[in-house]
């Protein structure tokens, strides 16, 4: 059982990723933007971090490196829809910031759950 904390302002998404991980055995824990995720991450409790990139309050960019600082060995994984410039340029910059594992929204939940077994092996 690990636990992943889902950093995500669209409710409607944030509720489906619970939902798919809590079937998988996971402790949740969730914050809708990165100020709230960084005020209540706990880097000896969290395993993986699922972070937006677009988001108010703080973005998700500024979150992964925040938490690589707090936490170098966090697995990271960024999704984005992209904003008017399209989801591209946002995960490159993911990608070379840390992050693990990158998705453009919409996604396949059973791809990213996946991707989430992979990076947590690695990790027991």
């Amino acid at each position: 059982m690990s636990v992943i904390l889902i950093i995500e302002d669209d409710k409607d998404l944030r509720d489906m990723l619970k939902t798919a991980l809590l079937r998988k055995d996971h402790v949740v824990l969730e914050a809708e933007n990165g100020k709230e995720a960084l005020i209540h991450f706990k880097p000896g409790v969290t395993d993986l971090i699922i972070t937006d990139l677009l988001m108010p309050e703080e973005d998700g960019l500024k979150v992964i490196m925040k938490m690589r600082e707090i936490k170098r060995d966090i697995k990271l994984i960024a999704i984005s829809g992209g904003g008017s410039g399209g989801p591209g340029s946002y995960l490159d910059l993911a990608r070379a910031l840390g992050a693990d594992a990158v998705y453009s929204k919409p996604f396949s939940v059973n791809d990213l759950t996946a991707k989430i077994d992979d990076l947590l092996k690695v990790e027991q």
